[in-house]
């Protein structure tokens, strides 16, 4: 696996991919592994996983070097990252416990019913590049904690985070064998899931891919997570606060180079204040720092690799032929490294690329919608189901129209975003099942009712 830096274009390092024979033996491992680590009291789990949230605060310069280096995350971004894998640690680490307490259930006189919640076994994650460790780690998280372990087959551009993540469990004191990182091409996945050392998996990626695991999964009758693609729409609706919505969708579209499921990609602002919001949106995006990733400074590094942006621009093109409008930026820069400017486009064509498609990268499509109901049929007029963002500042509008819309997560007056606290995941082609609070730790979990008279 070689390593292409993507603020350059040069290869940095290479990784050797396992062997079939080092797969058999992580598996091995990952089974007996879990033999023992099931039976650990969940108390000793959470004070593992407190650990690793140190291990993560005390190296997350480092950690995150590693990303800014492989996928190009802006090392402010990065290190935030690391900082919210150590607040999902310390989430588990005191709420696992509450989370996993047996349910008792009415029972006849003399006899005592509960529902208890075990571990199902390995698990294998398959991970993208663009969040390389909170993706990882809102898995892990919670389900090492539940008492399963964990076998992540990371995205082939990012391995030295993936071989990061294993070490930050074997630093906290992790038994061997509970959570490993493979090294292996995409074409390996279905026969690891097949396996009957495995007994569950989890995705977040591309709709296709999650179609194969889902699959495979289905047909050897394992538990499957998946969070996929996502074209989230963000409302702004005629009494919202316009400089707010601007700023904050500036930062929800080109938050980690627009290279985001939840991102903010198509924008639909009601007509009273459509040429105010996209003056001041247009702005706010010219405002942001395109540059060196590891650059403090830097708003929006690279895209993560030269094929991307590739395909990106091809989406740019296609739309602007179908006869939609540039407002800013839409040609990749003139620079070394994958570099894409923070693009605005409006008058868009049904069914062309930014309208019809998910937009991985910097690129904002802006509607004009005559009323808040056609602003819901529009939101809602997408093969995805992920998140939307609603501005107003009528709270109870906001929450009205919040149920109309079909994703998983709506925020009011905020952008889409994960969080510890609450339950993350999609509808339609983003996917099924919750990442996340006490919905994410059940996800792989056996709930056994035990019956005694």
């Amino acid at each position: 696996m070689d390593i292409i830096d993507p603020s350059t274009g040069e290869r940095i390092e290479s990784y050797a991919e396992h062997t079939q024979s080092a797969v058999e033996e992580a598996l091995d491992r990952a089974n007996e592994a879990f033999e023992e680590w099931r039976l650990r009291p969940v108390r000793e789990r959470e004070e593992l996983l407190a650990a690793a949230g140190e291990v993560l605060r005390e190296n997350k310069r480092t950690y995150a070097e590693t990303m800014t280096r492989e996928m190009g995350k802006p090392i402010s971004q990065a290190i935030a990252e690391v900082e919210k894998c150590a607040w999902g640690c310390d989430h588990y680490a005191e709420h696992a416990s509450a989370y996993l307490e047996s349910e008792g259930h009415p029972s006849p006189p003399g006899a005592s019913v509960e529902t208890v919640y075990e571990p199902l076994g390995p698990v294998l994650a398959v991970m993208p590049w663009n969040f390389p460790f909170w993706q990882v780690f809102r898995f892990a998280a919670p389900s090492l904690t539940a008492g399963n372990v964990g076998l992540l087959k990371h995205a082939s551009n990012v391995p030295g985070c993936s071989m990061a993540i294993e070490e930050v469990f074997r630093e906290a004191g992790y038994p061997e064998g509970v959570f490993q990182s493979l090294l292996i091409s995409s074409d390996l996945v279905d026969g690891i899931l097949a396996d009957d050392r495995v007994r569950a998996a989890t995705l977040t990626g591309s709709g296709p891919a999650g179609r194969a695991v889902a699959s495979t999964a289905g047909e050897h009758l394992k538990k499957t997570v998946l969070e996929l693609g996502g074209s989230d729409p963000f409302i702004v609706l005629d009494d919202a606060d316009i400089s707010a919505a601007a700023e904050v969708g500036a930062q929800a579209r080109n938050q980690n180079g627009g290279q985001s499921c939840i991102a903010a990609k198509r924008f639909i602002v009601h007509t009273d204040v459509y040429h105010a919001f996209l003056d001041q949106f247009t702005e706010a995006v010219s405002s942001l720092t395109v540059g060196d990733p590891m650059d403090e400074e830097t708003d929006v590094g690279p895209q993560a690799r030269q094929d991307l942006l590739e395909a990106l621009h091809g989406q740019v093109e296609a739309s602007v032929e179908a006869g939609a409008r540039v407002v800013t930026g839409g040609e990749p820069l003139d620079r070394q490294g994958a570099y894409y400017p923070p693009t605005i486009l409006t008058e868009i064509p049904e069914g062309c690329p930014v309208d019809a498609e998910e937009t991985f990268g910097p690129v904002a499509a802006v509607y004009a919608a005559p009323d808040e109901n056609a602003a819901i049929v529009k939101a809602n007029d997408t093969e995805f189901g992920l998140g939307a963002s609603i501005w107003t500042e009528d709270r109870e509008r906001g929450e009205r129209l919040a149920r109309q819309i079909d994703t998983g997560n709506v925020y009011v007056n905020q952008l889409v975003k994960s969080d510890p606290r609450v339950p993350f995941g999609g509808v339609k082609e983003s996917g099924y099942g919750r990442e996340l609070s006490n919905a994410g730790i059940m996800e792989f979990v056996n709930r056994k009712t035990v019956w005694v008279e």
